[in-house]
């Protein structure tokens, strides 16, 4: 086989681009790529190791000996390194050996740009294209309005690996969740799929956030071509996909990112700002061009290539600030002086820009669980430029106030009203999330109190009580049938518990909740506008209920939502109303279809008796620990 043949793919433009950390399609130069050059078919190689001595590719092509095929280096001080080698068919596998200038240190990584990646614990870079004929367009064409933030965004978040498995042990192939996956999630009703990270990564207990391979779809499942083959029928089924990002911080692992070329590359050089204590990981040098252009490139590949609709940002708040799980003395003050990490937070603003100026009808999805404020804001109005935030304030509030046994709840209502008093300064997403469910928390089902049947009834009421929420939902797979061990990401979810009526009851809850949402736009038209709610009562602690307005454009579409907290049902309940018309029963979580008691009228018909400050009232019978919803 020939030595390197002197070819690039970079023009002047690109390498300015690149040096000014404004080139964001750097996928199309970098990695490997399949062409030919003077009739002669082959592989284009590029990578940028700037303090490098030399660059070799090694492979099964050359029997991974160093030498043979060492990369040119350009001389405009891009440091990048780049040549064609001709015969190099798709499916090689190869690495990147390193000779640095740093005292002759050599390193062996994969591909930072590869497509492909073998599967794990393999570590080569495999050369791949992944052509596809997409049949998308009507989702493409209509994504602008149907993923807008004044319509329905229901998140199921998956974990591709232990949604379900075949042969008791093995996971399911992205091809046959094709199939099963996105038929499931169409008949539950959900609007949109959040996978946990799909990236390539080394070690499954990080469950993908310790990423290798930023663009390649893990190997686990299948090939690049097979995960774009989900991400089709989902849009041909209505449903929008929505990946976990994590441009916060990557493994050690000698493969990777970490010392790439012999010197700090990727990771920041001060430890105090490249290591990260809680992960064991490093931390991305967001103040260099060449780093931010990765990055950002990454987030536009998944959007460009692959047709994803979001990206929810894994641990924004690490991120923010420089003293994030730092002690006094492991971190160094900002130039003006306080914790916040600037040029992360000139990265966040850029990434944003940049996404949404280059697609239409996608949303960036914060992670975010401090009081940063403007995370949601527009970055002209000084924001960070996300479309949503996870509001992480509410699921703890919430879930500390459904673990308590029911006649404790009257003193702490509180827990439950105060959102409302920041609900609407950000664009909300509604968590229940893996976090959730794992390292001795409990699944949400065994963290509800009573017997059998109050932990159900409690559980639906959570449901409903966050679906009539404002803002948008997402919740963790499992917890719609009422998963009831802890996640564990070695093992599928338990499906034959489906076969019970108390947890095919919470699944039809859960079906019907997202029709609720999907069908009425007093949910979702003003989900992140104060208008869109009011409350009737809050601070009914005597009954611990609480009873509010859900609006929409039109009047004629408003909701009264009631939540009864406690396992007493609560006989003519008297509650204010805006108009005096007739309301109609549209949801009741203690239906008898769900498994629950069956107590509640089917329609109210007010009375000239003024309440909660209306001119109006109806009675209602409110069942023991439910929420009822009437139109």
């Amino acid at each position: 086989m020939s030595n390197v043949i002197v070819h690039s793919l970079f023009s002047e433009f690109d390498i300015n681009l690149f040096k000014g950390g404004k080139h964001f399609r750097l996928y199309d130069k970098l990695g490997s790529h399949l062409i030919e050059v003077d009739g002669v078919k082959g592989t284009y190689f590029a990578v940028w190791a700037p303090s490098a001595k030399s660059v070799s590719v090694i492979g099964d092509f050359n029997y991974w000996n160093a030498g043979e095929h060492e990369l040119n280096v350009r001389w405009d001080s891009s440091g990048i390194w780049e040549g064609f080698i001709p015969g190099v068919d798709k499916g090689t596998k190869y690495k990147y050996k390193i000779q640095s200038h740093n005292n002759d240190i050599w390193t062996e990584k994969a591909d930072p740009f590869a497509r492909f990646c073998e599967q794990p614990p393999n570590t080569a870079s495999l050369v791949w294209d992944a052509p596809y004929d997409w049949k998308d367009k009507k989702w493409m064409d209509t994504r602008e309005e149907k993923n807008a933030l004044d319509k329905p965004y229901s998140v199921y978040e998956v974990h591709l690996g232990s949604w379900k498995k075949k042969n008791g042990w093995e996971s399911l192939s992205y091809i046959e969740m094709a199939d099963e996956l996105v038929d499931y999630v169409d008949k539950m009703g959900f609007t949109h799929v959040e996978f946990m990270p799909v990236m390539e990564y080394p070690y499954d207990p990080s469950w993908g956030y310790q990423i290798t391979g930023y663009f390649a779809p893990t190997s686990r499942f299948g090939k690049p071509e097979d995960f774009k083959v989900l991400v089709d029928k989902f849009h041909q089924k209505g449903i929008g996909v929505i990946l976990d990002w994590v441009p916060s911080h990557f493994p050690e692992d000698a493969h990777g990112l970490g010392y790439f070329d012999g010197s700090h590359l990727y990771e920041h050089p001060d430890r105090r700002r490249g290591y990260h204590p809680d992960w064991k990981s490093l931390i991305f040098n967001y103040g260099r061009n060449e780093v931010r252009a990765f990055l950002i490139s990454n987030a536009i590949f998944w959007l460009d290539q692959y047709h994803v609709d979001g990206l929810r940002v894994d641990a924004v708040a690490s991120m923010l600030y420089l003293d994030y799980s730092r002690e006094d003395g492991e971190w160094e003050p900002n130039m003006y002086g306080n914790n916040e990490n600037l040029e992360a937070l000139s990265f966040l603003r850029e990434m944003n820009q940049e996404v949404y100026a280059s697609f239409k009808g996608v949303q960036t999805i914060a992670e975010e669980s401090t009081a940063f404020s403007g995370v949601t804001k527009p970055v002209h109005f000084g924001g960070l430029g996300f479309g949503m935030k996870w509001m992480m304030g509410w699921m703890h509030d919430t879930l500390e106030f459904f673990k308590k046994e029911p006649i404790y709840r009257s003193y702490d209502l509180n827990d439950i009203t105060f959102s409302m008093t920041y609900a609407f300064t950000e664009n909300f997403v509604l968590p229940f999330s893996h976090d959730e469910v794992v390292y001795g928390k409990q699944s949400l089902l065994y963290r509800m109190p009573g017997d059998e049947w109050q932990r159900f009834a409690n559980l639906r009421l959570l449901f409903g009580y966050m679906f009539t929420h404002p803002g948008g939902n997402l919740l963790f797979m499992g917890g719609e049938f009422g998963q009831s061990s802890e996640w564990d990401f070695q093992q599928s979810l338990d499906w034959h518990l489906t076969q019970y009526d108390f947890h095919s009851g919470i699944q039809e809850v859960i079906k019907d909740l997202n029709k609720l949402y999907k069908n009425n736009p007093a949910l979702y038209q003003k989900q992140f506008s104060p208008d869109g709610f009011q409350w009737i009562e809050y601070n009914d602690k005597e009954n611990t209920v609480i009873t509010y307005l859900r609006k929409g454009e039109d009047p004629k579409d408003d909701l009264i939502i009631a939540c009864n907290f406690t396992p007493v049902p609560r006989e003519n309940y008297r509650v204010g109303v805006p108009k005096n018309t007739q309301l109609k029963l549209v949801f009741n979580s203690d239906d008898s279809k769900y498994s629950g008691s069956g107590i509640g009228k089917k329609t109210l018909k007010p009375s000239k008796t003024e309440w909660n400050g209306q001119a109006q009232s109806v009675v209602m019978t409110l069942p023991p620990l439910s929420v009822v919803v009437y139109k």
